[in-house]
């Protein structure tokens, strides 16, 4: 073998950078369920024994854990003091849950997936698929809070005006499909943003939608937000004004089927909102640090989950022409991108 020394060498840097993250994660998750950047941010620059004796946690656990985070650029040290202190971009973007920066959820998802490692592999070996409802509970939960960021950032200000006419629809009052909702931060969202709209939001994770109806009522949203067990291809009603499906055809035994399903429910004048990741045409379009992420979580949940369902799992890169292709298909004669970000293509769809 003929080795390039300095090929090799950039190789390595990126395996200890890897390294480095993929022991980060779950100290971030650590930070996160103790409440550690919550207390930091509130008490201001500490010492282990101050943060430790505000969270109710051990000072030595919680001194290696500062050091660690430290040298991660998400905890900042001073040393002439010997405390530690959250940056205000640390602190909205890792102890401020309304924040539409916050990442810690993104974490939770990320380690959810190494305790579904075993199950993966055995699908790997037989191409059986992992159902969603077959993964670690940290997976619903991290996924709410890794997406929510992005609507709350998104969604009203941005997504809804870029649709024609929907928002005067949702002012004067409409009616609004929210389909494979999850924990359903998408659908609370909009109820709040349009208390004369009624919403409901179908996902045939029981779990999920009984966490979206304590989430409802939570927010003070119920009399307007209700939530279903169905599933995307069969959920109830029609003339809907408006159905969404934020960052989950793609996970879908039948998107195809879904979609025509959509077509069906919507009003004439009806609109598809089709918010999906961010993906080039080409492999190699998509061979980027956000493709990395988006490739590695659908190897891990989304393909897996499709293929549970008999589905064709297109993961979550799928070019746009094949989503046009499908929408197409589904009996939609106008087709847009409407909006987009770093990480979302944002399509309106109209009969």
């Amino acid at each position: 073998m003929a080795i390039d020394q300095a090929k090799l060498d950039r190789f390595l840097e990126r395996f200890v950078v890897d390294l480095g993250a993929v022991l980060h994660a779950p100290n971030v998750v650590l930070g996160d369920k103790l409440g550690l950047y919550k207390a930091l941010a509130a008490i201001g620059p500490a010492t282990p024994a101050e943060l430790a004796g505000r969270t109710g946690t051990h000072e030595r656990y919680v001194t290696e854990w500062l050091r660690g985070q430290a040298a991660g650029g998400y905890v900042t040290y001073d040393p002439a003091a010997d405390r530690y202190l959250l940056s205000e971009e640390q602190a909205f973007t890792l102890a401020d849950e309304t924040s539409p920066a916050f990442v810690a959820g993104a974490f939770q998802l990320a380690t959810s997936t190494v305790v579904d490692e075993p199950r993966i592999a055995e699908a790997f070996r037989t191409g059986e698929g992992v159902g969603w409802d077959q993964h670690h509970p940290d997976l619903f939960e991290g996924t709410e809070r890794f997406f929510r960021p992005g609507y709350v950032a998104n969604l009203v200000d941005s997504w809804i005006p870029s649709l024609d006419g929907v928002q005067a629809k949702l002012d004067a009052g409409a009616r609004v499909a929210d389909v494979g909702c999850g924990h359903g931060a998408s659908t609370i969202l909009m109820a709040t943003s349009w208390p004369r709209s009624t919403f409901v939001g179908f996902d045939y994770h029981r779990p999920s939608i009984e966490q979206a109806r304590k989430a409802a009522a939570d927010a003070g949203v119920s009399d307007r937000c209700t939530f279903e067990v169905a599933a995307a291809k069969d959920y109830p009603g029609e003339g809907y004004d408006l159905v969404a499906v934020f960052d989950a055809l793609h996970d879908m035994g039948d998107p195809a089927g879904a979609a025509a399903h959509v077509r069906r429910s919507l009003a004439a004048d009806g609109t598809f909102l089709l918010v999906e990741p961010a993906a080039g045409e080409r492999v190699e379009d998509n061979l980027n640090p956000v493709g990395r992420i988006f490739y590695s979580a659908s190897t891990l949940i989304c393909v897996p989950n499709a293929l549970s369902q008999g589905g064709p799992a297109l993961g979550s890169q799928v070019p746009e022409a094949r989503l046009r292709e499908l929408l197409a298909e589904a009996g939609f004669g106008s087709v847009r991108r409407a909006a987009e970000t770093p990480f979302n293509r944002v399509l309106e769809a109209r009969p």
